[in-house]
């Protein structure tokens, strides 16, 4: 069994006495003959820390509580804050509960953010960096703020930045960045409430701020989304996008992001499905073009599925492998990039600079999947099953759910080739000539 540490006679705990301690060959304690219960604990290695020792009650037991080291406390910031935890046991209360208490207070809301993030197996990759990026762009000066100190005063402040000005240096409204923002800042808010609690189990946070935007989230879930590219624009989208990507002005990431933009416009894909897309799901065959296709492995409705491609869309990921042939190093990604992740992470630049060419004020990557329906139904005539199926949203009726095929669907290559069609007939007349192809350069 080990020794018991060392006690000294009680002496005044001064900077001169502490300086003169030398270590022994186990721990000891001096405890202050001025304030009974202050003492400083000196380690084998020589380090000194402040302590307080004290009972609750005058038949309880003794508890020790560490003030903090000497050099980050002098011996009298020490002895204050020993007088008054010693005060606070002589009221029974427990200065240990105190402290987790302002702990648990303190917990910051990235921490939060990162703990909600860390459990396995509750979000797919793609998702977490989703709604980690909106937190970062929508609540940078939040980020290490306790959380329980956000207010809905606060909430309701930024929610109008947002929808008003958007969240770029050019002033535009944004309300859909604004809602979903505060979704995800909601949902870690109610996480939060139930995970963090104090040592006699009250909740660091009370009421979720975010409820004071009530209204404004629900409005803005219940309404229907339709912007998409009208079918008498697409031609003109198209052209401005085939063209621009022969600019020998633009790097290899801006070229993959303007090759992203056409492809989840000829295929309907979400933009993660897209952007995350590899070289060993994609299969193309020159000798026969209805056997091109590439295949989801992940999706987010987790419905594996094989897709067909139209010969547009075949054109651009023969360019995309041409690039990387003769990239220095080979990408593993179809749309790759030089940032963190490896390949492109989304299309806002070039949608947010070809909308306006086409008279919109903005556009996104769902838009241009709302758009594939869209021309598939008013332009091509095109069954709405057969396109509910191309963009991989699962029957929801009994007898199509179980019986209809969902996984393979390259036997749907008439009807994306219609759609690749018309999208390049448009883009012939928008540029006043018979044939556009894509240009020969990656």
């Amino acid at each position: 069994m080990p020794n018991p540490a060392r006690q000294h006679p009680p002496v005044k705990l001064t900077k001169s006495y502490i300086d003169r301690i030398k270590p022994g060959p186990k721990d000891e304690f001096h405890w202050d003959a001025q304030d009974k219960g202050f003492g400083a604990k000196i380690s084998t290695a020589g380090k000194v820390t402040f302590i307080v020792q004290g009972r609750l009650t005058p038949t309880g037991g003794a508890i020790r509580i560490t003030v903090g080291a000497y050099g980050i406390f002098t011996p009298d910031e020490a002895r204050e804050v020993a007088r008054e935890h010693l005060r606070s046991m002589r009221k029974g209360v427990d200065p240990r509960n105190e402290k987790r208490k302002d702990e648990a207070q303190a917990i910051t809301l990235r921490q939060v953010a990162d703990a909600f993030f860390a459990r396995p197996g509750m979000l797919k990759e793609t998702t977490r960096d989703e709604m980690d990026r909106h937190l970062k762009t929508a609540f940078p000066k939040w980020q290490n703020r306790a959380i329980a100190s956000i207010t809905p005063d606060e909430c309701r402040k930024r929610f109008e930045e947002i929808a008003t000005k958007g969240l770029r240096k050019k002033p535009a409204p944004a309300p859909g960045s604004a809602a979903s923002a505060f979704v995800i800042l909601r949902t870690l808010f109610n996480w939060a409430k139930d995970e963090y609690q104090t040592l006699d189990g009250a909740k660091i946070i009370e009421r979720n701020p975010v409820a004071v935007l009530k209204k404004e989230l629900a409005n803005h879930a219940s309404r229907v989304r339709t912007r998409h590219i009208d079918r008498r624009d697409v031609g003109k989208f198209w052209h401005g996008l085939t063209t621009a990507r022969q600019n020998p002005a633009f790097n290899a990431d801006t070229r993959a992001g303007l090759d992203l933009v056409m492809f989840l416009l000829l295929t309907g894909a979400r933009r993660n499905e897209g952007a995350a897309l590899e070289w060993r799901n994609v299969h193309l065959n020159d000798d026969d073009p209805a056997d091109n296709w590439w295949y989801i492995e992940a999706p987010k409705n987790g419905n594996a599925v094989h897709l067909p491609l139209s010969s547009q869309a075949v054109a651009i990921l023969k360019l995309r492998k041409a690039a990387d042939d003769r990239a220095p190093v080979s990408s593993k990604f179809v749309f790759p990039s030089r940032g963190v992740l490896g390949r492109i992470r989304d299309t806002r630049a070039p949608l947010e600079r070809f909308a306006p060419t086409i008279g919109m004020e903005r556009l996104s990557a769902h838009d241009l999947r709302r758009s594939f329906v869209t021309l598939g139904v008013k332009a091509c005539r095109l069954d709405i099953m057969k396109l509910e199926l191309l963009t991989n949203h699962v029957p929801q009726g009994v007898t199509a759910r179980h019986y209809l095929e969902t996984s393979d669907l390259r036997d749907y290559h008439p009807e994306v080739q219609a759609i690749g069609d018309f999208v390049e007939l448009e883009a012939a007349k928008a540029s006043g000539a018979n044939v556009v192809a894509l240009a020969d350069r990656a």
